[in-house]
């Protein structure tokens, strides 16, 4: 293992961060902190050892009741992604407030025996806003706000998103994310200000100060502000290929000037809570990976706080499971993020205590971290009041407050760059503009992952949105204050011939895995369509390119007259024309290096860019440019069918062992094959493996290339699993591991890990296995595309 960086390491780390640096609170006092200590150990010297425990586990509302919580007395809950109030994810604010305060009530009903009632605090993802309520400010992703680069603006973000988190009586937020992304085919990539960590550090840091309020000397948060969690320490954004939960290789003093770099100023701007991440660290989880838990982050950076798990990625430890993993807690994790298993979990870790297992001072170290941020956070205070009595608790007028949204217009009109401009913008006053593309007027699409629900989008229409303004009304009102006229027409058709078209277009709502991708093409060609017709009718055009990330973009770079990333700028579209018509300047900046050529590989940093970190017009700065190649052999690519919707391809067969399985059904040779239901009737197949079985598909012909294979895997492998063609095993157990449980994957084998001359594939498990296929695709990868899950 490499030598970790030592303090004077990270001073020059920090070097590009003295803006905030400048402005970290100072650390609390001597005699505060003892003060700290005295009631900590006076506290915990009342407690119970069922009750010290519960502090360390965080069950889900959709799994617990003010009931349980009564008799568990947690230390902490969390709504998930799809989780509200009651069942109910579009709850009304008011139904937030109502059970933070059952909850609140239910935990701090005395106890027997003089045994101090410890409150609860509720934990949530309000990663771009309180977007998990209807009603609230919904601001840009962390992306545009890289491209603004603007501290001062994500503070007053974090102190708006924090006074509409504490309107609902909720406690915490586990934000900011401070992810250094490096492959931009990860799915989180708009969560992460920019693949430089000096500009994750410096805007991370500032949100946690906008969160938590200033920080006094006793290192108390400010009123009317709630708890913030830097995330995921650390590597997320690193992994191979982009893989979301996946491992990332190297030196590790690399690794750490990359991906841990953001956390010594999130650490001097006080934040209370750091969250583990999913992913591995030269093969080892980092729920279980104590050298970098404990010796890195509390004995190099010093960090005081509480460390907490993500989503059961406890269970991803080897030998843990959901209800049983005292290992995380002896690496350094103080919190169990578990959401559905939180019973079994308690009476594990309650066992394991009495046992040896887990010493009690690790316990006493972890519970006391817990009550030392309850304590700076207000909550342990004589008098403490419930979520609705608080400073802002019950003033539900702040979720969506006019300047709370008079913020999100400033950060979207600053997040906006202009990448291409032959003079068409700002737009000229008095024009005709055609605003076109179905993403002009749906509010969820500029919005994201992350927003109502985990996914965002889908059946979203914009009356889930209450105050809110898409792109097109934005626009719309613009156009009527600068004398012209603005029509919206979602397929592009027009009447009346538009002096300039707005073509709004881009990538659908995703979130987290769901939002991996294999290469960095965008397929879709609504968007290019639209550009081609308008100008080939001689229409000036302005592309509006909506993205969690950069993508090669070369055909509608060319067919478009101006063409501005406005990644996923959320609910105050109005901002977008701001910057469109001149209102305020073209000041945003890539964060990411966007990408030349159409190789399906990320780019970061000036090789291979065609717009370096940095880049962004400002209006007078008109564009020409050489004509950008269109060739994209991703795009180009043949491809045979073997299997899709349901049906073995022409001269394909399959067979279990020796036994046939006529269309991919049946039972021979340990395999047992049947129809299920993916987009429709019967359209995939789920395969059951018996111990050492053998599934085989062969092609008749000569197809040579690739393969794309879309499966779903619901549980990890417990034994090894190899994949054959063209002669070679490979044995993609680990990779099968990474993608358990993430709902439908691309599995890709290329040149790189296999011959492309192979007639058939064949997939053998040395144990039980349960995979769903829908797609069984040979097509000619081009050269350099990795294989990948």
């Amino acid at each position: 293992m490499s030598k970790l960086l030592g303090a004077a390491a990270w001073t020059v780390a920090l070097a590009g961060c003295a803006t905030t640096a400048n402005l970290a609170p100072p650390a609390p006092a001597p005699a505060a902190a003892e003060g700290e200590d005295a009631r900590i150990t006076a506290l915990l010297s009342r407690m119970s050892l069922e009750h010290k425990v519960a502090q360390l586990i965080q069950p889900q509302i959709n799994s617990v009741t003010p009931e349980e919580m009564r008799q568990y007395r947690y230390g902490s809950y969390l709504n998930g992604g799809n989780g509200g109030p009651y069942g109910n994810e579009f709850a009304p604010a008011a139904d937030w407030l109502k059970l933070a305060d059952e909850m609140w009530e239910a935990s701090t009903a005395p106890l027997p025996n003089g045994e101090p009632a410890i409150p609860t605090i509720w934990g949530t993802d309000a990663v771009h806003g309180h977007t998990n309520v209807v009603g609230a400010t919904i601001f840009p992703h962390n992306i545009g706000l890289g491209a603004a680069r603007d501290p001062d603006l994500v503070r007053r973000i974090g102190a708006a998103t924090a006074a509409e988190i504490a309107a609902t009586g909720i406690d915490w937020n586990f934000s900011p994310t401070v992810a250094v992304a490096q492959d931009d085919r990860w799915g989180r990539t708009y969560e992460s200000y920019s693949e430089d960590p000096a500009i994750a550090a410096e805007l991370g840091s500032a949100l946690v100060e906008g969160l938590q309020g200033k920080t006094s000397p006793a290192g108390r948060i400010g009123d009317g502000h709630v708890i913030a969690t830097a995330k995921h320490f650390f590597g997320d954004g690193g992994t191979a290929q982009g893989v979301d939960q996946g491992n990332v290789d190297g030196d590790l003093a690399q690794l750490e000037a990359i991906h841990a770099r953001p956390y010594p100023a999130a650490i001097a701007a006080g934040v209370e809570a750091v969250m583990a991440s999913f992913n591995s660290i030269n093969g080892t989880k980092m729920h279980g990976n104590k050298p970098l838990l404990t010796g890195l982050l509390r004995g190099t950076m010093g960090f005081t706080g509480v460390v907490v798990g993500d989503w059961n990625g406890h269970a991803q430890i080897p030998g843990c499971t959901n209800s049983n993993c005292p290992q995380a807690l002896l690496a350094g994790l103080d919190i169990y993020m578990v959401p559905d298993d939180a019973k079994a979990l308690h009476a594990s870790l309650l066992a394991q205590v009495k046992d040896g297992t887990i010493p009690l001072a690790r316990v006493d170290e972890a519970v006391g971290r817990v009550l030392r941020m309850k304590l700076r956070a207000g909550l342990l205070d004589p008098g403490a009041k419930r979520p609705s009595a608080r400073v802002n608790g019950g003033k539900l007028a702040l979720l969506g407050a006019p300047e709370h949204r008079a913020i999100a217009r400033e950060a979207v009109a600053k997040s906006q760059v202009l990448l291409k401009n032959n003079g068409v913008l700002p737009l000229k006053r008095g024009a005709s503009i055609l605003v076109a593309g179905r993403a002009a007027d749906d509010i969820a699409q500029a919005a994201g992952g992350w927003t109502l629900t985990w996914q965002g989008g889908e059946d979203l229409t914009n009356a889930r949105f209450p105050g809110a303004t898409s792109i097109w009304a934005g626009l719309k009102t613009a156009a009527t204050e600068a004398g012209g006229a603005a029509t919206l027409s979602p397929d592009g058709s027009y009447s009346a011939r538009p002096d300039v078209a707005v073509v709004v277009f881009g990538e659908k709502p995703y979130a987290e895995f769901s939002g991996d991708r294999k290469d960095l093409v965008f397929a879709d060609t609504e968007g290019l369509d639209l550009l081609r017709k308008y100008r080939a009718a001689g229409i000036k055009t302005v592309a509006l390119f909506l993205s969690g990330r950069p993508l090669w973009m070369n055909r509608e770079m060319n067919a478009a007259d101006a063409f501005v990333a406005s990644w996923l700028p959320g609910g105050e579209g109005a901002g977008v024309a701001d910057m469109l018509y001149g209102r305020r300047p073209a000041t945003g900046r890539l964060s990411f290096s966007w990408p030349a050529a159409c190789t399906g590989q990320p780019v970061n940093g000036p090789e291979g860019a065609l717009f370096q970190r940095g880049y962004g017009l400002s209006f007078g700065q008109a564009t020409t440019g050489a004509r950008l190649s269109e060739a994209c052999a991703i795009l180009d690519a043949r491809s045979a069918e073997w299997f899709d919707l349901g049906r073995l391809g022409a001269g394909i067969t399959a067979r279990g062992g020796e036994v046939a399985l006529p269309n991919l059904r049946g039972m021979g040779g340990g395999i047992t094959a049947r129809g299920i239901d993916r987009n429709r009737q019967e359209d995939a197949r789920e395969i059951v493996f018996a111990p050492g079985a053998t599934l085989t598909l062969a092609d008749a012909g000569r197809a040579t290339g690739g393969f794309r294979i879309v499966y779903e895997l619901a549980t990890a492998p417990t034994a090894p699993v190899t994949l054959n063609t063209g002669g070679k095993a490979l044995d993609i157990t680990a990779g099968l591991t990474t993608s358990a449980g993430k709902g439908w994957r691309e599995l890709i084998v290329t040149g790189a890990c296999a011959p492309a001359t192979g007639r058939t594939l064949s997939i053998t498990s040395a144990g039980p296995l349960t995979l769903r296929i829908a797609r069984i695709a040979r097509q000619d990868v081009p050269a350099g595309v990795d294989c990948s899950f």
